[in-house]
């Protein structure tokens, strides 16, 4: 069974707002390396709460509603992603993410800690769709096929 998560999409008229993935594998990217505000649902945790809960946690912003549901997308071989649209605004310049760990560089372990999100913006459709790593794409078709 494919692993769960749960994201949230802010938008503002005819822009969504994206996070870059923190981290020295996104480092260097910028083309494919952004993504919605996700994470993995917690067992019996509610798939928008948890979207509401890692919205707050990678970017220290929280989302009002009413949220619209635009649906459960495949991400990858092993990952379903529930998502959700909310209208909203936030500055990019004061986002605040949490932090993961990880072995860096590979094989060393030395144990790192690094940023979800090292930084966030505000794109066009044209633009998000280049951003956005390529297993969320679906999920903006489907939001601005909505929006027209």
């Amino acid at each position: 069974m494919p692993i769960q998560s749960a994201g949230l999409l802010l938008y503002r008229g005819p822009e969504v707002f994206l996070i870059h993935m923190g981290g020295p594998i996104w480092a260097k990217q910028d083309l494919g390396a952004w993504s919605i505000p996700k994470g993995l649902i917690g067992p019996g945790e509610d798939p928008l709460a948890a979207a509401r809960r890692e919205f707050t946690e990678e970017t220290g912003f929280t989302a009002q509603g009413p949220f619209e549901e635009l649906g459960i997308f495949r991400q990858n071989r092993g990952k379903d992603l529930h998502v959700w649209a909310a209208q909203g605004d936030c500055d990019p310049a004061a986002l605040k993410s949490n932090q993961f760990q990880m072995v860096w560089p590979p094989k060393s372990g030395r144990l790192q800690s690094f940023v979800e999100a090292d930084r966030g913006a505000w794109f066009g459709a044209e633009e998000a769709q280049a951003k956005i790593v390529a297993g969320q794409r679906p999920v903006l078709e489907s939001f601005f096929r909505r929006a027209r």
